[in-house]
């Protein structure tokens, strides 16, 4: 749908009662397993409102042997956007028929919009809602070290948005070795890039490795993409024994200047986190990310570039603390 169509579709929304779905309310949505602790719903439907879209928001469970299918028939009904979310955002890249220079790169895709000759097109907006919170705070990122748990889709994007704000060290924990080379390979800097790019050292260590206590210990930012500690039920709290990236022990000598990142927003904070809190240290959860993010793909979804990322991050927040 071009641009001036979407104009007057919002237009259509003025004439109806805000958040009704009607027979021309047009879709858009989460693909994903689990989704249903997921706060997108929440937030993108609180901006639709607020932009007067006469569109909807739904997360819908997707298993992977169903995905290819599951895109086609959106596509078929002219679903206007999707975000992929856990465990889809490296398979879904295989299905688009065009990505975005930034997904080529990082092999993995978080945000989906209509091709005009049919399919998708990939693209990735989880770098920029990673770095945001990072980019806020008064520390100076440049020339630092980092620990990224997990070498999946989002740690794709963590690890291309640390290479950005030109860390020193980046240290990638994986369970499998398999895997934590292919990761490696797929976003190493690229030799014929600038000189300052190639300055940035990637590494992986896989989290049997005794040496991975002092490389937690010498970290300046350690970021948790795994969803080891996520809860299922926006009404649950973390507790000591709920659980934590790498198990509870590992992190007893956590020291206050190291900054803990986790994508993790429910529960709010995580056992993890609470944790670090405990230590001194400085923590982020994955909530801002999860704004930021969704408001990028909003932006490209809708053409407007005006997001109510305030109304987004309000929502949210409401929800988690009712």
């Amino acid at each position: 749908m071009v641009p001036e169509q979407l104009a007057r579709q919002a237009g259509h929304r003025t004439d109806q009662a805000m958040g009704m779905i009607s027979g021309t309310t047009s879709l858009i949505g989460l693909l994903g397993q689990p989704v249903h602790h997921s706060l997108s719903p929440v937030m993108q439907n609180a901006a639709l409102t607020a932009m007067n879209l006469d569109w909807c928001y739904m997360a819908m469970p997707c298993e992977t042997n169903d995905l290819a299918n599951v895109l086609c028939a959106l596509r078929s009904i002219n679903c206007l956007g999707l975000n992929i979310t856990i465990p889809h955002k490296q398979d879904v890249a295989k299905t688009c028929r065009e990505l975005s220079p930034l997904a080529k790169r990082l092999k993995a895709v978080n945000t989906l919009i209509p091709h005009v000759d049919g399919g998708w097109t990939g693209t990735n907006t989880d770098v920029a809602g990673f770095i945001a919170p990072l980019q806020e705070s008064k520390c100076e990122w440049h020339g630092r070290r980092a620990v990224v748990l997990g070498c999946g889709g989002s740690a794709r994007a963590v690890v291309a948005g640390l290479q950005d704000l030109k860390l020193a060290q980046i240290m990638v924990v994986g369970r499998r070795s398999d895997a934590l080379k292919r990761f490696l390979d797929d976003l190493q800097p690229n030799p014929a890039s600038s000189e300052s790019d190639c300055q940035v050292l990637l590494q992986g260590i896989l989290q049997q490795d005794p040496a991975l206590v002092e490389q937690l210990t010498k970290a300046d930012l350690v970021v948790n993409t795994t969803p080891v500690g996520m809860s299922q039920n926006r009404s649950e709290t973390s507790t000591p024994r709920a659980p934590m990236p790498l198990g509870k022990n590992i992190w007893q000598n956590l020291s206050p200047k190291t900054t803990l990142y986790d994508l993790i927003y429910t529960p709010k904070p995580t056992a993890w986190l609470t944790l670090g809190t405990e230590h001194g240290c400085h923590c982020i959860d994955g909530l801002e990310m999860l704004v930021q993010q969704g408001a990028a793909s909003l932006r490209l979804w809708s053409g407007n570039n005006q997001v109510p990322v305030e109304e987004m991050r309000k929502a949210a927040l409401g929800w988690l603390t009712v």
